[in-house]
């Protein structure tokens, strides 16, 4: 099975510094196959046919603990959900000089459509909405500093989720779809 592992908070504004090779290494030296990163902010695909997604969760979460002493979430997706989520994002939407467009991954606490009413949604410039598993949320460039998505920063909620842009998301959907035309 394919498999992408998103991280929390690594290599952001200084912290949590983790070396991209070494992480693979790390999930190399605990079972993993394929494993392959994309860019430098925790996006680790690979695959696995022993494990549970909660156990994969907690195999790597406790293997970066012991390789780099960080206490890193990890939300781990199969192909499966990955391609769900990929059918589910207007195609229309981008991440570039006109929109900002992200999606903000939910771990399994706050999987729920009721996440959505905890949210300071501005229904007049933000475009949100729930598919299980994320959050899709879109604005306009020109609104970005009145939408509410900047508003959910230092809540509860901004700490059960990891965030990536629609460009990150689909890309990380073309390498997962490589490996998996390499596995089989």
């Amino acid at each position: 099975m394919v498999y992408v592992a998103l991280l929390r908070g690594i290599n952001v504004g200084g912290n949590n510094k983790i070396n991209m090779k070494l992480l693979s290494q790390t999930f190399e030296r605990v079972g993993m196959g394929s494993v392959m990163t994309y860019i430098n902010t925790g996006n680790i695909l690979f695959t696995d046919s022993m494990h549970s997604k909660q156990e994969l969760c907690s195999i790597l979460e406790e293997a970066i603990y012991t390789d780099f002493g960080l206490a890193i979430k990890v939300i781990v997706r199969s192909i499966e959900e990955y391609t769900q989520l990929i059918q589910s994002l207007p195609d229309h939407w981008t991440n570039d000089q006109s929109m900002r467009s992200d999606v903000l991954f939910l771990w399994d606490e706050i999987n729920d459509e009721s996440v959505i009413d905890k949210l300071k949604i501005k229904p007049e410039i933000d475009r949100v909405q729930y598919i299980p598993g994320a959050i899709l949320w879109s604005v306009d460039k020109e609104h970005v500093t009145r939408s509410g998505m900047s508003k959910i920063i230092g809540t509860k909620i901004y700490q059960q989720i990891t965030v990536r842009n629609v460009n990150t998301t689909r890309k990380i959907y073309e390498l997962m779809l490589g490996i998996a035309k390499g596995i089989e």
